[in-house]
């Protein structure tokens, strides 16, 4: 027997539940009343339609290897730009003003809404990226989402809202495109104006140092080894020229000193020696000139005449040697003066000659020095080369970038055209409507299910609390282990309670009536939140 009654008697799930059913109503009530003021508030309060928009951003219609779009910005980008310009006060003032939103709010709406009607319309939009399914961090679409009083009202709203939004975005983008091909052609401008200038430095450089540029280079070497050939030539000439001239003077004195021999009281024949000798001269100096020139030559042509008369002269001379030279001299007298005037034409055409050959000489020295001096001008442009072209390089470096540089500028300008081009006949990336505004069934707020849960959650809890503090200021001894507390002896006898029968039916009738009357709470919030859930 005294091991049974040091056993526990009960389990602690079972004193929860009896202070649950002691404490019933202190749970219950707290929680209905709390559940019905939230649920009464959530039906008081004024609905809100949502009507909503999905919006789809079509890629351009020409391929981008064809044409590139100005417009790079992503969608989130564009759409923070967008809505900036949308949702400004000035846009946002004309669509109030055509609907007449939030016009004087009367009753409780005057009280929950009230303040600036834009920043109203600003709460009221909302504006969410759709992202592409299996391409996480993707957007491709975005839902526009406005809400309202009525159904009807929040679809114009909203249908008004996905207009602006695709009509600016092709303004925008328009506007954007332009301006970019605007700045291009300013650049290009610039550009073009840079290189004109660079381009005239080249020009003013290459006409100031004219022959000593690079890219004549092998020309000039060229025209100089030309010069020094002709430099050669001209020499070879006058060395010629001027033995000519040694030759010629020669000539002329034997022709001088023969005239003077015929003279009175000289014989012809003391200048056959002379003429032989003469002949000799003129026919090696002929086989020199032969072995260096053809004999169309003017030189070796006057030569053989020379010779010719030559021949003549020592011909006649040794004629006359060979004859008594008493008789040559009184019987020949006619003939000497043949002679002698032979002799006179031969001395007038050596001195043409000479007077020929100094001329000629005169030329080719003059020649000489012409050439000499072309020749140092080459040199020194030569010699000027490698100076010149670094310095070319150095102005030509300027010249070569503002040349890729306007190229690059051109070359962009023209795609931003076509671009432009693209954008203005809307064939370039655009908004389209995938979905309509819709047309709201069901309010969006206040989310009545929400606040008949949320209530009834707060009611639990505040039941609860308030079981726990009677609970724990209410000092009765109902138990036995309540009893080992306070009396420090063993409980040997239980009594237990005795009632009379009025007392029994008494309390039988109230039992049931407590526990209909939970009942119908239980089922009337049950039934509460099956309308909160169909209602929406």
């Amino acid at each position: 027997m005294p091991e049974e009654l040091d056993a526990p008697v009960f389990v602690a799930w079972q004193e929860y539940w009896a202070i649950a059913v002691r404490r019933l109503w202190w749970i219950l009530l707290p929680l209905f009343l709390v559940w019905a003021a939230v649920w009464a508030l959530s039906w008081i309060l004024p609905s809100r339609y949502q009507s909503e928009a999905l919006i789809l951003v079509e890629q351009q219609k020409v391929p981008d290897q064809y044409v590139m779009p100005n417009v790079t910005a992503n969608l989130q980008g564009r759409l923070q730009s967008l809505t900036q310009q949308i949702l400004s006060r000035t846009g946002l003032q004309a669509t109030i003003d055509r609907f007449h939103l939030y016009s004087q709010p009367s009753g409780l709406n005057g009280v929950v809404k009230s303040g600036d009607p834009v920043e109203r319309i600003r709460n009221d939009i909302k504006i969410e990226l759709v992202e592409t399914p299996g391409r996480p961090g993707e957007f491709t679409a975005f839902r526009m989402r406005y809400s309202a009083e009525s159904p009807e009202l929040a679809r114009e709203v909203n249908s008004e809202l996905t207009t602006l939004f695709i009509n600016e975005n092709v303004k925008a983008q328009q506007e954007l495109s332009e301006n970019t091909t605007a700045f291009l052609e300013s650049q290009l401008a610039d550009a073009r104006a840079e290189m004109a200038a660079q381009e005239a430095k080249v020009a003013a450089f290459k006409a100031k140092h004219l022959g000593e540029l690079p890219s004549q280079l092998e020309s000039n070497v060229q025209i100089l080894a030309g010069l020094q050939n002709q430099l050669q030539n001209i020499q070879r000439t006058a060395d010629a020229a001027k033995q000519q001239k040694l030759y010629l003077e020669s000539l002329l004195q034997q022709y001088e000193s023969a005239q003077s021999s015929l003279g009175p009281g000289n014989s012809i024949g003391a200048s056959t020696p002379t003429l032989g000798k003469e002949l000799l001269d003129l026919r090696a100096r002929l086989r020199d000139l032969q072995s260096r020139y053809t004999d169309e030559h003017p030189d070796i042509i006057a030569l053989k005449d020379e010779i010719a008369k030559t021949e003549k002269l020592w011909k006649q001379a040794e004629n006359e040697h060979q004859e008594d030279p008493k008789t040559t001299t009184t019987a020949n007298v006619p003939a000497t003066g043949g002679l002698q005037n032979d002799s006179l034409t031969a001395i007038m055409q050596v001195q043409s000659q000479l007077k020929a050959n100094q001329l000629e000489i005169l030329n080719d020295q003059q020649r000489e020095q012409d050439l000499e001096s072309q020749i140092s001008t080459y040199r020194a442009r030569l010699n000027l080369s490698p100076a010149t072209e670094q310095e070319l390089t150095n102005i030509s470096r300027g010249y070569e970038e503002s040349k890729a540089n306007y190229n690059s500028l051109q070359q962009k300008q023209m795609q931003s055209q076509l671009a432009t081009s693209l954008e203005r006949r809307q064939q370039g990336e655009q908004f389209r409507i995938l979905d309509p505004p819709s047309l709201p069934d069901k309010p969006s707020s206040p989310n009545h299910v929400r606040f008949s849960i949320g209530g009834l959650i707060a009611g639990i809890f505040l039941g609860l609390g308030l079981a726990a503090i009677r609970e724990l200021t209410d000092a009765r001894v109902r138990q036995e282990k309540d009893l080992e507390g306070i009396v420090p002896v063993r409980v040997l006898v239980e009594i237990p309670r005795l009632s009379t029968p009025t007392e029994d039916h008494f309390r039988a009738v109230r039992k049931w009536t407590e526990l209909g009357a939970a009942v119908l709470l239980v089922l009337i919030v049950v039934l509460g939140n099956l309308y909160a859930l169909y209602k929406g």
